[in-house]
């Protein structure tokens, strides 16, 4: 592949990689308005968050079909449209629109999420870990500026949530005009598909496989545990007010990015992955621990917990390349830790908020959520040992097409 060519699609990479979150994360700072405007109760107002985690999860497992038919290319450019679309019909009505939206556009990041972690195994498999890094930097970096400058927009522009939700349109236009290119030029066959069926069963049948979807998984229940709750346990442990607290669920998100920064020229060094991947699940478990021991630090612990979820959620997606031997594996293993994690990732803000309803205080939920993050950081030290899923041994009785060959990421 020519070098400007190279530069164009990891250009087109990153774009798409800055609307995987902050069209959802963003309206965390905007629920109060949305629930004055729409007479939602809390745990209405938390399905806006909710709801684009389990769409993740019910349409993970259709991304790599899709991307053989069509190709992952045309798949990406449909999944801009698809969030574009979303993110204006949430913003067009009443209270139906607004979750159907949310909706909508939980199912075009979807299709990134699964997809985008092949098509680095595809086409830069020599620096897949480093530049998985990279993009959710970039996936970071725009979620957190999203979530930080909504208010004072808001304000700036003395207009209401629905102009600006609909203001990061802008950012989807710019990645699809970067990546239209991609779309319109000839693909080979063997460059084109990404994704098919024929390793889905043996990747459901392999245990390491499982390792990386528990990793990946339990990071997600912890982030979107973080996202959802992270204001109320800042009012609640460390006395912020709600503003206070708005600012600092900014500096969460900032936080889930600084670790792309040290992991970017770390991971092509490291012989395997087991040690960072159990120190980043061990971070958020300090940072969990801090609120109830020490909640007047509160700023030291987002921090633990943020490099640690970020962190997490880098390892995982990169321990989905660097775990399968061709493209077309790591679209079959990403959809499957993508499916199973974000089930288990949606269950995390209503578990949590239960306990807190129970207990009264964030203790015992703070308290559970460190003890998941040590499970995590076992499953780590297994996910990340110098291994490859043997899919061929796997599906030998199952007859199959040959797939195409793609070089080893290490």
């Amino acid at each position: 592949m020519k070098t400007a060519h190279r530069g164009l699609l990891l250009a087109g990479i990153l774009l798409i990689a800055t609307n995987l979150r902050a069209p959802f994360t963003s309206v965390a700072p905007m629920l109060e308005q949305l629930r004055d405007q729409f007479a939602l109760s809390a745990s209405q107002a938390g399905w806006l968050i909710t709801l684009p985690v389990l769409a993740f999860a019910v349409v993970s497992p259709f991304a790599a079909g899709l991307a053989k038919r069509w190709g992952v290319e045309r798949t990406l450019f449909g999944a801009l449209t698809v969030i574009a679309a979303g993110m204006l019909l949430r913003a067009s009505g009443g209270a139906a629109a607004l979750y159907l939206g949310t909706m909508v556009i939980g199912a075009g990041i979807a299709l990134g999420n699964v997809l985008l972690p092949s098509l680095l195994k595809r086409d830069f498999s020599d620096k897949v870990a480093s530049l998985t890094a990279l993009y959710v930097l970039v996936m970071g970096s725009a979620a957190a500026a999203s979530s930080a400058l909504v208010v004072p927009l808001s304000a700036a522009l003395h207009a209401d949530w629905r102009v600006v939700s609909r203001l990061p349109l802008a950012l989807v236009a710019l990645a699809a005009l970067v990546w239209l290119p991609q779309v319109l030029r000839k693909h080979g066959a063997n460059r084109t598909a990404v994704g098919g069926n024929h390793a889905n069963a043996a990747i459901w049948r392999s245990p390491l496989a499982w390792q990386v979807t528990a990793y990946l998984g339990i990071d997600s229940f912890l982030f979107y545990v973080g996202v959802s709750w992270m204001p109320g346990i800042l009012q609640d442990t460390a006395g912020y007010t709600a503003a206070q607290a708005a600012t600092l669920h900014g500096v969460l998100l900032l936080a889930t990015a600084v670790p792309g920064l040290l992991l970017i020229p770390l991971t092509p060094r490291l012989h395997d992955q087991r040690a960072v991947a159990a120190a980043l699940a061990l971070s958020m478990a300090v940072g969990m621990l801090g609120f109830i021991l020490a909640p007047a630090y509160a700023i030291v612990w987002i921090v633990f917990f943020g490099i640690g979820a970020g962190g997490g959620l880098i390892m995982g997606l990169a321990l989905i390349s660097l775990r399968t031997p061709s493209a077309g594996d790591a679209a079959s293993l990403s959809g499957m830790a993508q499916c199973v994690g974000y089930f288990i990732a949606a269950a995390g803000p209503p578990l949590v908020g239960k306990l807190h309803d129970l207990t009264g205080n964030w203790s015992l939920a703070l308290a559970v959520c460190a003890a998941v993050a040590v499970i995590m950081a076992v499953f780590g030290l297994l996910a990340g040992r110098k291994l490859q899923i043997a899919t061929a041994a796997l599906s030998a009785a199952t007859p199959r097409s040959p797939a195409p060959a793609v070089a080893s990421a290490r």
